[in-house]
């Protein structure tokens, strides 16, 4: 992700000066206006301004607008009816006007029917939770609100809750069984099915009752957020408003001063889901916690899960976060529904995991250089003495060369962006000058940022490794070295897709006196420019489609991962391309793909892969669920049962020889902590199936020169 921040100097002085020349008015008025018709007209206007693709008000943006208000306030559609939407249909079009009428008249209108909805829901879940619950009766339930309607009436909406409350009653009593049939203890009373669904009734009327609590309690800015963010993501979903709190915590996130387990979250839906592990963190180390998992409780140590489905994403944290030592339990699904609980240690972020580091891997074909970068990362406060990403791996290269590697391996796999600079520096150490990537911005011609230094740092062999999780610099990086056919490109179907720069507006700073006592407004976060390969094509929305394309889990799933998962994205578009000279030393690169891609067809692993990618296709598309226990139970055993069978074939070996750089074993041997977590790596390294196909790319470029 490369966000402009006033502190990136170096960077935002190259993004942003096109952008903030032409807007020097703020937002005034005549009298002091309500806050919201002030939020509303002020968002609109500075969209208008400064958004790459600024959007027509009229009638198809309005009903855009309606829908997917409507969608994220009640996005499970447990709170409005058909017949509550009847009423609102007048709205559907007209929320362009009222913007010009400087009104907020479907948002009042809105939230007050919500409002009557939660005490009506109120009373369903209480009386459902009243009586028991018949477990044995085969009836269903659907998982994914995208696939059900608003019910048609109170009375369908009130049968929709009975389904929905019953189903967390089983969830949690097949918990309970799954507990109790392996305890071994014979002085551990054993409870009934009858008495376990009294508990789980218990605990789910509880985990309501909190809910609704925090729904009665949500500041105004907090529901008319939905509103506003209902608006700017029909732009794209990058851009977003941020009430006050909303953006201290992004702030935190984004400072690198992380506490507790080092994982980015988001709230998706109701549901809090993890976007980003931060290298060197607890989430990091202990290794289980994945981006695209999603948490549904949390437990502190010796103390009961918190359920914190629809928990502000702030109360969340809190929840997470936690001293060093602690332990903390989070309760995920994965991508493939299968329920796992992850115990994290509590710690700081070990910032040396964050930092490019390089290892020998050796094979048939000799000894081929490794280097891991995590993410882009640079120091812009201490330049003069912070440590740059693209001066590390400068470094690396030059460690590899004197143990006179055959090859270099540049892993970008999970690796989400950072540094702009960095990246256009990186790509200048293989080649010898010449643009890298293409910045545009909404109105200028698109800026070329290239590297001008005609020293070339790596000539040999290169192979850049990519996945659906690698994104933004990682993505301009690859992209430039296979434009300029100087890498093979390895990995998933296409990298992330995100092609995008935002950047952060105060709206404090846009009012005029009148209005000072609205503040605090919150901020804007707009998509300000948009990225283009050397060879014109944007890297939003396609990524960057590798040359060797590997099976991985995901490899079916192409529209549920990555930047074309989001609403509204903006487009891929092309742009004139620039004059660059392609790499003259991989004259054999078409022979050298397509003997990969034999090579990889006729693996038994990636065989074994592609069939777990189907499968995992087949149970995420499976969303409606038996409300009959004994079904439930049979059909979590068969996810568990493939799960595991997913888990055995990532705990094979690859046969490869891994050892860390001789001048890096002369520091670490002092340090014990370094060592342990240096070996735990390369034993990951040595699981790698991805890793032997890289270095046998390597082979294949030295075999066929």
């Amino acid at each position: 992700m490369i966000i402009v921040k006033k502190s990136m100097r170096k960077i935002a002085i190259i993004l942003t000066v096109v952008v903030f020349t032409g807007f020097l008015v703020s937002y005034t008025c005549g009298k002091r206006e309500n806050k919201n018709e002030v939020l509303v007209q002020l968002l609109t206007q500075m969209l208008n301004e400064f958004h790459f693709s600024p959007q027509l008000l009229n009638d198809d943006f309005s009903v855009k607008v309606y829908n997917l208000y409507i969608k994220r306030l009640d996005f499970n559609k447990r709170f409005l009816t058909k017949n509550d939407l009847k009423g609102l249909e007048v709205y559907k079009s007209q929320v362009d006007d009222q913007i010009e009428a400087k009104s907020v008249e479907l948002y009042t209108v809105t939230n007050d029917l919500f409002n009557k909805s939660l005490t009506k829901v109120q009373g369903y879940y209480t009386s459902i939770l009243a009586q028991p619950f018949n477990l044995d009766e085969n009836e269903t339930f659907e998982t994914d609100p995208d696939k059900s309607d608003f019910m048609l009436n109170d009375e369908a909406l009130k049968d929709a809750w009975r389904k929905a409350l019953k189903y967390q009653v089983i969830v949690r009593v097949s918990d309970m069984l799954e507990a109790q049939n392996k305890e071994t203890s014979d002085t551990v009373k054993k409870k009934t099915i009858a008495e376990m669904e009294i508990e789980a009734r218990g605990k789910v009327l509880k985990l309501h009752n909190d809910w609704f609590k925090r729904l009665s309690q949500t500041p105004d800015i907090e529901r008319f957020g939905i509103f506003l963010n209902a608006i700017t993501g029909i732009y794209d979903p990058h851009t977003q408003y941020l009430p006050p709190q909303d953006k201290e915590n992004f702030d935190i996130s984004m400072s690198g001063q992380l506490q507790g387990i080092g994982a980015q979250l988001q709230e998706n839906d109701g549901y809090t889901k993890v976007v980003d592990i931060v290298p060197g963190s607890a989430s990091w180390l202990q290794g289980d916690l994945k981006a695209g998992d999603v948490i549904l409780k949390v437990a502190q140590e010796n103390l009961e899960p918190v359920d914190i489905f629809d928990m502000r994403i702030e109360d969340v944290v809190k929840l997470v976060r936690g001293k060093k030592g602690t332990k903390v339990t989070l309760t995920v699904k994965k991508i493939d529904k299968t329920v796992k609980n992850i115990t994290i240690t509590r710690h700081i972020v070990i910032i040396a995991e964050s930092y490019a580091k390089s290892a020998i891997v050796e094979d048939d074909g000799g000894k081929v250089g490794y280097i891991y970068l995590p993410k882009f990362y640079t120091n812009f406060e201490q330049s003069e003495t912070g440590r740059t990403c693209s001066e590390d791996i400068a470094l690396e290269i030059e460690k590899l060369k004197k143990e006179a590697v055959t090859g270099i391996i540049l892993d970008l796999r999970n690796n989400g962006g950072g540094s702009l600079g960095d990246a256009v520096k990186m790509g200048g150490l293989f080649i010898s000058h010449g643009p890298i990537v293409q910045v545009k911005t909404k109105n200028g011609n698109a800026k070329i940022l290239a590297d001008n230094d005609p020293t070339i740092q790596y000539a040999g062999p290169l192979v850049v490794m990519v996945n659906n999780f690698s994104a933004s610099a990682s993505e301009i990086l690859a992209a430039a070295l296979q434009d300029y056919k100087r890498a093979i490109v390895i990995g998933s179907n296409s990298t992330f897709g995100k092609g995008t720069v935002q950047t952060f507006m105060e709206l404090d700073n846009y009012v005029n006196a009148s209005n000072q006592n609205i503040r605090p407004l919150g901020s804007l976060l707009v998509t300000i420019q948009k990225f283009y390969r050397v060879n014109g094509g944007a890297t939003q929305l396609k990524g960057v489609t590798p040359d060797i394309i590997l099976p991985d889990a995901y490899s079916e799933l192409e529209t549920e991962v990555g930047e074309r998962e989001q609403e509204y994205c903006m487009p891929w578009t092309k742009i004139n391309p620039v004059i660059y000279k392609p790499w003259g030393g991989f004259s054999n690169m078409e022979q050298i793909v397509q003997k990969e891609n034999t090579l990889v067809a006729a693996n038994p692993d990636f065989k074994v892969i592609k069939e777990q990618a189907i499968e995992l296709k087949k149970q995420h598309n499976e969303t409606s669920v038996s409300l009959n226990l004994t079904k439930y139970d049979k059909r979590e055993s068969e996810l568990l049962a493939k799960s595991k069978k997913i888990e055995e074939t990532s705990k094979k070996t690859n046969g490869l020889k891994i050892r860390t750089l001789l001048i890096d074993d002369q520091t670490s041997i002092a340090d014990t902590a370094m060592l342990a977590r240096t070996n735990n790596w390369l034993k990951y390294l040595g699981k790698d199936l991805y890793l032997k196909e890289a270095a046998q790319v390597i082979g294949l470029i030295n075999s066929t020169k």
